[in-house]
């Protein structure tokens, strides 16, 4: 068989570069045309915003006067995402939040728009296609955001500093793996820097035993910024959107003998007053008050989410670089954390504990102190919790 491939092996590298060329010829041809499509999608789009944003009055008595085709419930990114994309279909939406706007998960989250390194890790190790979809899906999408809102998101070097000379294939092997599933929405191939290359870049680092370091690319977005101008598009495009507005109940009708979901029974946190908003469809995006409002609609029914907290800690400016973050891919319980500049200072995160769910959750200090306690392992300066500005959890 080597003997084989020996004696043939211009001809078997010629057929695998040619296998190679169709294969990317074909997805930059795909990719092509979608962007195109894209692009005279987001054109018409453009055509129909309004000028002007409406009153809160207007979407309150709107919602009031006649029955939509959506009821969105819960103001965060998924609900923000849903709202603009079926009013960009036509359709008459409303979407109400608790409270403000991006005031929960959406706006404390890691700011990263990735794929999943270590998503993509699972799927190569358990032979897992469906994680595979998930990490190619992501990557594309995050080629997308970068595109339609430069302004809000924004490609960020990471780096993964290497302590052991094992660890160097190994983790060279992964993250060109990474850079082969994203294709041509690739951000930047990853590259490999020396010892020395890598405390210039990140001087607070740890120079004991470092061998070398691994910086490949993934996005960075204002998470708030990027939820509110969703909103506000969908707005634009004729959606209603009432914040500080609780859903109390949901209603039904007969049908054939049947009692079908039809809308919510809502209260406005800022005039007190109740009222009904009627809709043919109720999305439930509420995050982790999802089993509250499964519940309404079926008393009966079993709880399928279970909340859990994120902690982030925000340190002062000097313990990151400014161009570039810091990934820890094995922490002491098996998670990672990201050690990452945000809008001059350092955000270090995340955790992931099971909790009660709250409307305003804190950090424990154990979630802090384990932050802090990873983060000692790879900097010179002692991190102390005196260092810590502030925490929030996602």
């Amino acid at each position: 068989m080597w003997r084989f491939a020996f004696r043939h092996r211009q001809l078997i590298l010629a057929s695998s570069a040619i296998s190679g060329a169709t294969y990317l010829a074909y997805h930059y041809e795909n990719e092509t045309r979608e962007s195109k499509l894209v692009k005279c999608e987001v054109g018409s789009i453009n055509s129909q915003l309004a000028d002007t944003l409406p009153p809160r009055e207007h979407h309150v008595n709107s919602v009031k006067s006649k029955e939509l085709d959506m009821l969105i419930i819960g103001g965060g990114a998924t609900g923000a995402g849903c709202t603009l994309d079926a009013v960009s279909r036509g359709l008459s939406v409303a979407v109400v939040e608790k409270f403000d706007f991006s005031s929960g998960t959406s706006s404390k989250s890691t700011k990263l728009i990735h794929g999943g390194v270590r998503y993509l890790q699972k799927a190569v190790f358990n032979l897992d296609y469906a994680q595979y979809k998930m990490v190619k899906e992501a990557l594309s999408e995050r080629a997308n955001l970068l595109e339609i809102a430069p302004h809000l998101a924004y490609k960020l070097p990471i780096m993964l500093p290497i302590y052991k000379y094992w660890q160097v294939p190994y983790f060279w092997a992964g993250l060109k793996m990474y850079d082969l599933v994203a294709g041509f929405k690739n951000l930047q191939m990853s590259y490999i820097i020396s010892k020395k290359r890598a405390l210039e870049v990140f001087p607070m680092l740890k120079g004991d035993n470092l061998k070398a370091a691994l910086v490949y690319h993934d996005g960075q977005q204002e998470d708030s910024r990027m939820c509110l101008s969703l909103i506000m598009t969908a707005v634009r495009l004729g959606a209603h959107a009432l914040n500080y507005t609780e859903v109390i109940d949901l209603i039904h009708r007969e049908e054939d003998g049947k009692q079908v979901l039809c809308g919510a029974r809502v209260r406005d946190k800022v005039s007190n007053e109740e009222y009904e908003i009627k809709a043919k469809c109720v999305i439930n995006a509420s995050g982790a008050y999802t089993d509250n409002i499964r519940q309404m609609a079926d008393s009966s029914i079993k709880p399928i989410c279970q909340p859990s907290s994120g902690t982030h800690i925000v340190l002062p400016s000097y313990y990151s670089s400014e161009q570039m973050g810091l990934l820890d891919p094995n922490t002491s319980d098996g998670r990672v954390i990201f050690f990452l500049p945000w809008q001059g200072a350092t955000v270090a995160g995340t955790t992931d504990t099971k909790c009660e769910l709250t409307d305003n959750p804190s950090p424990t200090e154990e979630e802090v102190q384990f932050i802090l306690g990873e983060i000692k392992g790879y900097l010179n300066d002692d991190v102390k919790g005196k260092s810590t500005k502030t925490s929030f959890l996602s």
